[in-house]
């Protein structure tokens, strides 16, 4: 017998977090979250996205063994503003049952049909900036600190419980050894010349703070057209600027401006922080952030996190500039390996920006919907 409770207290909700690392003990590919940053993350008074959200996490037990979790979640944002009438599940793990995985989305179907809520999407996090989507072909890479991981079993799980496909992603690589900065310096040139552009770089964190705002409005610009794209509030932004912004390289993070100093394009990069992160366990002491420091320093793979650029900028090569930006960093850092974290299928756009990097596809992705009938 199946049974599934709500974790509410602290003891439980630790119980929701840590789950994972037992199912993927032994999983080579598997790349923990710091623990109490998860904590925190799904805390409505730590996390402003609360603001416009709620979420209920569930556990399942069998024979009093814990054997699944699951969140369901509702961005009020999104039903409201854009009439989009979902309800989300994530952060969902279980073992090959897929008994296990039915009882807990029946939790989550329970919560969309009390809203009148016309189906189910997930795996998803709270917003845009939370992972997304189940493994479907790759299971052989190591993960990121910002992507979900799972065994093969769990899209058979929902295909088996009537859900199809709804969003496909891929991730991909390619060896910075084999870029050419012959492709985008001249473009950079005449770009910036044509259009009265300029490029900022940064050695202080400090020094790139008074833009991060400005990015972020960027950042809903630029991205608004997207499918389920949910824009950040103020608060958000906040939280946001002060759980990552400070920890990323910020030579990694590049901005161009136009004449009048005006934000129109930025890109944000991450040191890949995954065999770090594998060696925290999960804690920050006693030796945790010694590795994650190391890594900022000494890792030499890269992670494409974000690149906005302002919608009449966009198609015009503004991208150039921040190639050219990013090449001297890693060359002078001797970085191998350029990671570019899920990118929607259809997001041709994003794409096409990478083509002449001989990008290698190395993971799939997707997210599944399921109608909701009464």
């Amino acid at each position: 017998m199946i049974t599934v409770v709500q974790a509410t207290t602290p003891k439980e909700m630790l119980s929701f977090v840590k789950f994972p690392f037992q199912l993927y003990a032994h999983n080579p590919h598997w790349v923990p979250p710091l623990i109490q940053e998860e904590l925190d993350s799904f805390n409505p008074q730590i996390n402003p996205v609360f603001d416009q959200a709620e979420a209920y996490f569930y556990l399942a037990y069998k024979q009093n063994e814990l054997v699944g979790r699951m969140a369901a979640i509702i961005n009020w944002e999104e039903v409201n503003h854009q009439n989009k009438r979902k309800v989300r599940f994530g952060w969902w793990d279980v073992i090959d049952d897929v008994e296990v995985t039915e009882a807990l989305l029946k939790k989550v179907y329970e919560l969309g049909k009390k809203n009148q809520l016309d189906h189910v999407e997930g795996p998803m996090g709270f917003s845009n900036l939370d992972k997304v989507g189940v493994i479907t072909e790759g299971f052989d890479f190591i993960g990121s600190m910002i992507t979900w991981y799972n065994y093969p079993y769990y899209a058979s799980h929902l295909e088996k419980l009537g859900f199809v496909t709804e969003k496909e992603y891929i991730e991909s690589e390619f060896s910075f050894t084999n870029v050419n900065p012959e492709l985008f310096e001249k473009a950079a040139t005449l770009i910036s010349q044509r259009y009265q552009l300029k490029s900022l770089s940064f050695t202080k964190t400090k020094d790139l703070m008074p833009y991060v705002d400005e990015m972020f409005d960027l950042f809903n610009t630029s991205y608004a057209k997207l499918a389920s794209f949910v824009a950040l509030n103020e608060r958000q932004k906040a939280y946001f600027k002060k759980k990552y912004i400070s920890f990323i390289n910020p030579e990694y993070i590049k901005f161009v401006v136009d004449a009048h100093g005006k934000l129109i394009a930025f890109g944000i990069v991450m040191p890949s922080f995954s065999q770090a992160l594998q060696k925290t366990k999960g804690k920050l002491f006693p030796f945790g952030f010694y590795h994650l420091l190391r890594a900022k320093k000494q890792s030499k793979d890269v992670l494409f996190y974000l690149i906005g650029i302002e919608p009449e900028y966009q198609n015009k090569g503004v991208t150039a500039l921040l190639f050219k930006e990013y090449y001297t960093v890693f060359k002078e850092k001797n970085i191998q390996k350029c990671i570019r974290t899920p990118e929607l299928v259809d997001n041709l756009a994003i794409q096409n920006l990478w083509k002449n990097f001989s990008p290698k596809v190395t993971r799939r992705r997707k997210t599944f919907l399921k109608k909701l009938t009464s």
